[in-house]
């Protein structure tokens, strides 16, 4: 079941709790005030595995993720 980040119109206060993807836009009550004048928040979410890079590269230009594309195991690529 995934967590869901919540904000309360009423307390202003934000809150994060599980519950399902059917569920998720219903007005869940607010653990902090009790009030139903709440709203889903976006959340930022990272994915990994993808071609960009969030990390910054060292002086060599090569960041050795496992994944760089040269075929041998993290640590015997020679390019970190």
């Amino acid at each position: 079941m995934p967590i869901y980040e919540y904000h309360c119109e009423a307390c202003d206060k934000s809150f994060e709790t599980m519950t399902t993807m059917s569920s998720r836009d219903a007005k869940i009550p607010c653990p902090h005030c009790n009030s139903k004048k709440t709203a889903r928040k976006l959340s930022v979410v990272a994915v990994g595995g993808g071609g960009d890079q969030a990390t910054s590269a060292p002086s060599g230009g090569h960041v050795h993720s496992g994944m760089c594309g040269c075929g041998k195991r993290q640590g015997s690529c020679g390019m970190n």
